[in-house]
């Protein structure tokens, strides 16, 4: 019970730290509707490639994915944060196993990049896509499924970091070819055949065609079946709470 108690406090910790920071908040709206409006505008004449949809309409699931993959990955600063401020010190002498602390925080972290990837669908209607209570409550699992190993990431840099500097060349060296490389922008089609095969390797590559599958229903014809991407997110995430574990739990 300890341990379900301290991965509970540590959860809420990290929700009601990110429901206080208002500008975060701000950001959920504003950075995706750029992305939307601005992006998607500009680059139409990618649609050529593209049946049966606008551009906007496929760029669409691949912006939650992006929201997703950049706020898990941001979580992690909390690492370095509890460190500068000697918070963390005090939650590695508490008496629960680090594998309960790494669990909290992941599970903290993740709730609070699907809270933001949830703001992503207010703004279905810019892109002439109906977005229903069932087709939120679909995608829901599969946005838990891609926050929980890209937190797991973020923890586990932030564990081998010692600054916050360090941390944003390192996150953003990870993020922005896991974000290029997974077809959210293009279709995997439009890429090199040596640079598709690089996609294979890509976790948000299984997530944002599942996104796909289940927002833009038959009007997206997936790469892969909805099985199958959940299987390779579930076995994705696995892996990493495995290594995000034992490197956190070798911090000082």
């Amino acid at each position: 019970m300890s341990e379900l108690r301290g991965i509970y406090t540590l959860w809420l910790r990290e929700v009601k730290r990110y429901g206080r920071e208002k500008t975060r908040l701000i950001s959920s709206f504003i950075q995706p509707l750029l992305w939307l409006v601005i992006f998607g505008s500009g680059m139409r004449f990618a649609s050529a490639g593209l049946a049966g949809m606008s551009y906007q309409e496929f760029i669409f699931p691949g912006i939650v994915g992006q929201t997703l993959l950049f706020t898990s990955m941001f979580m992690g600063i909390s690492v370095i944060w509890d460190r500068e401020f000697g918070f963390l010190k005090e939650i590695l002498v508490a008496p629960i196993s680090r594998v309960s602390v790494f669990v909290g925080k992941m599970l903290g972290g993740s709730t609070d990049a699907v809270i933001q990837g949830s703001f992503v669908f207010v703004f279905s209607f810019l892109v002439s896509i109906h977005v229903g209570i069932d087709t939120f409550l679909s995608s829901l699992p599969i946005m838990l499924l891609i926050t929980f190993g890209m937190v797991s990431i973020g923890l586990t840099i932030a564990s081998l970091m010692e600054s916050l500097e360090s941390f944003g060349v390192i996150q953003t060296f990870v993020n922005l070819p896991l974000f290029f490389l997974s077809g959210a922008l293009f279709p995997l089609t439009f890429f090199p055949s040596w640079l598709a095969w690089v996609s294979v390797v890509d976790p948000l590559t299984y997530g944002v065609d599942a996104l796909r599958t289940i927002i833009l229903k038959g009007a997206w014809i997936p790469i892969h079946t909805l099985y199958y991407d959940i299987t390779a997110l579930i076995i994705f995430d696995l892996f990493m709470i495995l290594v995000g574990t034992v490197i956190f739990g070798r911090t000082r």
